[in-house]
């Protein structure tokens, strides 16, 4: 139709050829976008040290999408600050897509645990997917002679000193963990913050300090093993190949219940059609079962929601987080 055509028409029918028109450019637009993307490689930034849950989960991740981008899908480890060196990175790299960021709980926790953490998870970035979560686990030394966690809980009563307790970092969800532990158990604990879980399972093996709470990856190996022992997984349900070690709601809190949830984000002004792409090849990834079975055998729990999903868990969770740190008084870092 030519623009003469087009100015004779009714003034409603105008508005409304203008509507369709602008709509078939921009999906036109999106589709050759989409289409184009990517056509380099793509960098997965993880803000946590090689070998950690975070660190496996990323390189899962991008084993699958190799094969569908048709691209190399590289992870780049970015330690420090407690995962906030990272996190800022990624928020200051192009929103071109080239650049990905797969995050823990962390990024939730550190705005509210952090005077300054460099980034606001609302405003920063924009949800992809979960990916998978896993539940924690509050583990002893098996020559601690501790069975349950009723036994731990009156030990901890019983000597006048605070228990100690190992965890892989300040502001982590074992970390808040245990300090939600201490408020429901009517305990006192001392924190030991390890850098990493890595690290933090070490010197439970090694019996420097005979309790800890971690996440249940870096742990499960042990746990199979019988070098730890698990007296109870914070999940609301029992671990698939762990089905002797009970849920803290059945030991008796049922309000202690946390799990460490890995995600995907892009840097904010990445365009939409990208970010769908990402999201659908990601989706597919998870969804292909020897990817479910690989994940799971490492202590993960698959989640595949997409952008809206965990939007909704961004809002939940950050408020969320942020009470739990007021409560337990933690001093900001």
């Amino acid at each position: 139709m030519s623009n003469g055509e087009a100015g004779k028409l009714p003034r409603t029918r105008r508005a409304m050829l203008a509507v369709t028109l602008a709509t078939a450019g921009a999906g036109a637009r999106a589709q050759t976008t989409e289409t184009a993307y990517p056509n380099r490689p793509v960098r997965i930034i993880v803000p946590a040290a090689a070998g950690g849950p975070t660190d496996v989960m990323a390189r899962v991740v991008s084993e699958g999408l190799n094969a569908r981008f048709g691209q190399a899908v590289i992870v780049v480890n970015r330690a420090g600050a407690g995962g906030n060196i990272g996190v800022v990175q990624a928020a200051k790299s192009p929103p071109d897509g080239y650049t990905l960021l797969i995050a823990s709980t962390g990024f939730f926790i550190n705005p509210s645990l952090y005077r300054d953490p460099g980034y606001d998870p609302f405003r920063d970035f924009i949800p992809i997917t979960e990916l998978g979560a896993s539940p924690n686990v509050i583990l002893v030394h098996p020559s601690s002679g501790i069975t349950s966690l009723a036994q731990l809980i009156d030990k901890a009563k019983a000597e006048k000193s605070k228990l100690n307790v190992i965890n892989p970092g300040q502001g982590s969800t074992p970390h808040l963990t245990a300090e939600l532990l201490q408020i429901q158990a009517g305990i006192e604990i001392e924190n030991i913050p390890y850098n990493g879980a890595g690290p933090a399972i070490q010197a439970l093996l090694a019996n420097t300090t005979p309790v800890g709470v971690t996440a249940l990856p870096p742990a499960h190996a042990h746990i199979k093993s019988g070098a730890l022992r698990a007296l109870a997984i914070t999940g609301d349900k029992r671990w698939f190949d762990l089905p002797d070690i009970p849920t803290t709601p059945e030991a008796g809190y049922p309000a202690l219940v946390s799990e460490t949830l890995q995600s995907m984000f892009a840097p904010a002004g990445t365009p939409a059609p990208i970010v769908q792409r990402a999201a659908r090849d990601t989706l597919e990834v998870l969804r292909d079962p020897p990817t479910v079975e690989k994940l799971r055998s490492v202590g993960f729990d698959v989640r595949a929601r997409g952008p809206a999903g965990l939007a909704e868990r961004v809002a939940r969770e950050v408020p969320m987080w942020r009470q739990v740190i007021v409560q337990s008084r933690i001093e900001l870092q």
